[in-house]
Protein backbone atom coordinates (compact mmCIF):
# COMPACT_ATOMS: atom_id res chain seq x y z
CA UNK A 1 0.00 0.00 0.00
CA UNK A 2 3.04 2.46 0.71
CA UNK A 3 4.77 2.03 -1.95
CA UNK A 4 1.63 2.46 -4.97
CA UNK A 5 1.54 6.01 -2.42
CA UNK A 6 4.92 7.22 -3.31
CA UNK A 7 4.95 5.64 -6.63
CA UNK A 8 1.89 7.44 -7.10
CA UNK A 9 3.71 10.60 -5.68
CA UNK A 10 7.19 10.44 -7.70
CA UNK A 11 4.87 9.67 -11.20
CA UNK A 12 4.32 13.23 -11.98
CA UNK A 13 7.84 14.25 -10.82
CA UNK A 14 9.58 11.86 -13.26
CA UNK A 15 7.07 13.45 -16.17
CA UNK A 16 8.26 16.93 -15.39
CA UNK A 17 12.03 16.58 -15.00
CA UNK A 18 12.80 16.57 -18.24
CA UNK A 19 11.28 20.16 -18.93
CA UNK A 20 12.90 21.10 -15.34
CA UNK A 21 16.59 19.93 -16.56
CA UNK A 22 15.62 21.85 -20.32
CA UNK A 23 14.88 25.23 -19.10
CA UNK A 24 18.06 24.98 -16.28
CA UNK A 25 20.77 24.37 -18.98
CA UNK A 26 19.08 26.65 -21.23
CA UNK A 27 21.43 29.60 -22.59
CA UNK A 28 20.34 32.77 -22.58
CA UNK A 29 22.69 34.60 -26.16
CA UNK A 30 19.74 36.58 -27.60
CA UNK A 31 19.35 40.29 -26.68
CA UNK A 32 15.56 40.42 -28.21
CA UNK A 33 14.89 37.23 -26.09
CA UNK A 34 16.46 37.98 -22.84
CA UNK A 35 14.32 41.33 -22.72
CA UNK A 36 11.21 39.71 -23.53
CA UNK A 37 12.08 36.70 -20.70
CA UNK A 38 12.24 39.86 -18.48
CA UNK A 39 9.11 41.27 -19.43
CA UNK A 40 7.12 37.93 -19.53
CA UNK A 41 8.30 36.52 -15.79
CA UNK A 42 7.20 39.03 -13.16
CA UNK A 43 9.92 39.92 -10.40
CA UNK A 44 7.17 38.73 -7.86
CA UNK A 45 3.90 36.84 -7.61
CA UNK A 46 0.82 38.58 -9.51
CA UNK A 47 -1.50 36.70 -7.28
CA UNK A 48 -0.29 37.69 -3.93
CA UNK A 49 -3.43 39.97 -2.37
CA UNK A 50 -4.33 41.96 0.85
CA UNK A 51 -7.69 42.42 1.15
CA UNK A 52 -8.52 45.60 3.29
CA UNK A 53 -11.60 47.43 4.43
CA UNK A 54 -11.00 50.52 6.29
CA UNK A 55 -7.17 49.87 6.46
CA UNK A 56 -7.78 46.53 8.39
CA UNK A 57 -6.59 43.75 6.38
CA UNK A 58 -9.31 41.09 6.52
CA UNK A 59 -7.87 38.38 4.25
CA UNK A 60 -4.13 37.82 2.83
CA UNK A 61 -3.86 35.62 -0.02
CA UNK A 62 -0.31 33.83 -0.08
CA UNK A 63 1.99 33.83 -3.35
CA UNK A 64 0.32 31.31 -5.37
CA UNK A 65 2.98 30.72 -7.52
CA UNK A 66 5.25 28.31 -5.58
CA UNK A 67 2.54 26.25 -6.66
CA UNK A 68 3.82 26.04 -10.20
CA UNK A 69 5.89 22.81 -10.78
CA UNK A 70 8.23 25.07 -12.72
CA UNK A 71 8.48 27.96 -10.30
CA UNK A 72 12.68 27.89 -9.77
CA UNK A 73 13.19 27.24 -12.78
CA UNK A 74 11.10 30.35 -14.16
CA UNK A 75 12.70 32.39 -11.41
CA UNK A 76 16.42 31.25 -12.98
CA UNK A 77 15.65 32.12 -16.13
CA UNK A 78 14.54 35.42 -15.54
CA UNK A 79 17.35 35.77 -13.29
CA UNK A 80 20.02 34.94 -16.59
CA UNK A 81 18.17 36.70 -18.56
CA UNK A 82 18.80 39.96 -16.16
CA UNK A 83 22.05 38.77 -15.90
CA UNK A 84 22.95 38.62 -19.57
CA UNK A 85 21.70 42.30 -20.39
CA UNK A 86 23.32 43.72 -17.50
CA UNK A 87 26.99 41.81 -17.66
CA UNK A 88 26.84 41.13 -21.67
CA UNK A 89 24.85 44.32 -22.84
CA UNK A 90 25.36 46.56 -20.35
CA UNK A 91 22.02 47.76 -19.89
CA UNK A 92 20.28 49.02 -17.37
CA UNK A 93 17.81 46.43 -15.52
CA UNK A 94 16.47 48.23 -12.88
CA UNK A 95 12.97 49.10 -15.33
CA UNK A 96 12.75 44.96 -15.24
CA UNK A 97 12.62 44.88 -11.15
Amino acid sequence: MFTSKFASIQFPKVLLQPVRQRLESFKIENYRLARLLCKIIPASCPFEREIKLCDCTIVHIPPLCKLNPFYEQLVELRFKALSYLADERGEDVTMFC
